[in-house]
């Protein structure tokens, strides 16, 4: 039996714990379950109590430097139980592209730290320190460690024909001091050099998904993140179901301003969610209500009424945005003058995600602006 593939629209309801509808959580790491060393508060309980519920917990992440065994083992740390076979990296998904499209053994140069020589060493590939080694591939990916002379031996072998790859393209990495230069910052320096794009493992681009779906065996999957831009984007990529929790990069504003593709199925504070059931959002009138909550678009601000739960809020609110942003333009009303003339006048233009101010209506509904 394959993954269910048909994901409910943003924003659905789940009359049912997640931890129960849902066979396998796919989880993101970095401002999800853990920031540096230390792990997101409450978030080793709240994955306890969804694996007493049955839920497998996977652990997937775009960062590339470590193994999975030792990504494991920083987990465990936290009292979870997990082994190496629960965490699959970007550095994974990269190595098993390689080994489809060259020879097992064959040279492979790692702009990259232990995770990449791990990886591939796992799919039977020849990582490799230099491109004297005249590799056939070049495999970049997040190291602290990565300097400048390994970005430009990467860049050498590139532009000697070597095909390249790269774990993912975030641009930045949560750290425990803050935000840090991800490993898109560093592909777009070797990018300067070769005039050429690599091809990319990493979410959002389908591979790792896949690669995690498939050792995972998940049959429903449930993808959990704190980046519209690679986990929910990804979760669209390969068309599962998503969690959003505020525990990391994006907030409600960037939420407000997500393209379709970036749109969750549902939102969260936190992990907490996967024990709860997930209220819907019902429309009426270009007004929409989620639990006591009512929100709608008036002359681009939301306006919303009613009492509950923040996040309950927070749904009601996104769901008029996007509605406004994704409605149609309307035609302009003809004035007498206008009316006179030949010429239709222009339709008025639909608001953007720009447009719509919402810092009143998340004070209102208890969400910092």
């Amino acid at each position: 039996m394959s993954a269910e593939r048909n994901a409910p629209a943003p924003l659905s309801a789940c009359d049912e714990p997640l931890a129960s509808r849902y066979d396998v959580a796919l989880l993101d790491l970095d401002g999800v379950v853990y920031v540096g060393p230390d792990p997101v508060p409450d978030a080793p309980e709240n994955l306890r109590k969804a694996s007493k519920e049955g839920m497998r917990i996977g652990y997937i992440t775009n960062n590339a430097s470590r193994p999975a065994r030792v990504v494991a083992e920083h987990l465990a740390s936290f009292g979870l139980e997990v082994i190496a076979d629960d965490v699959v990296t970007s550095a994974q998904a990269a190595a098993k592209l390689v080994a489809n499209d060259f020879p097992q053994g064959s040279p492979v140069l790692v702009v990259g730290g232990e995770g990449l020589y791990s990886a591939l060493e796992e799919y039977g590939m020849n990582p490799v320190r230099s491109s004297d080694s005249h590799p056939v591939a070049v495999v970049q990916g997040f190291h602290p460690e990565v300097n400048w002379v390994m970005l430009a031996d990467g860049a050498h072998a590139i532009n000697e024909g070597a095909k390249w790859y790269a774990t993912n393209l975030d641009l930045t990495i949560p750290t425990a001091a803050g935000m840090a230069p991800g490993n898109g910052t560093l592909v777009q320096a070797i990018r300067a050099a070769v005039g050429v794009d690599p091809i990319v493992a990493g979410k959002p681009e389908p591979p790792l998904l896949e690669t995690s779906i498939e050792r995972l065996e998940a049959k429903r999957p449930l993808m959990i993140g704190d980046r519209l831009d690679s986990d929910i984007a990804g979760a669209h990529a390969v068309g599962i179901a998503s969690l959003w929790v505020a525990t990391g990069v994006n907030d409600p504003h960037d939420l407000a301003r997500a393209p379709k593709n970036q749109r969750p199925t549902y939102i969260a504070p936190d992990l907490s969610a996967l024990a709860e059931k997930q209220p819907g959002v019902t429309i009426e009138g270009g007004k929409h209500t989620c639990e006591g909550w009512t929100a709608e678009v008036v002359n681009n601000a939301v306006s919303v009424k009613g009492e509950g739960a923040p996040y309950d809020g927070l749904r009601a609110i996104l769901s008029a945005v996007w509605a406004a942003v994704d409605a149609p333009p309307k035609p302009a009303a003809k004035t007498a003058k206008a009316a006179g003339r030949s010429r239709r006048p222009l339709p008025k233009p639909a608001p953007t995600p720009d447009s719509i101010a919402i810092d009143a209506a998340l004070h209102r509904v208890g969400l910092e602006s």
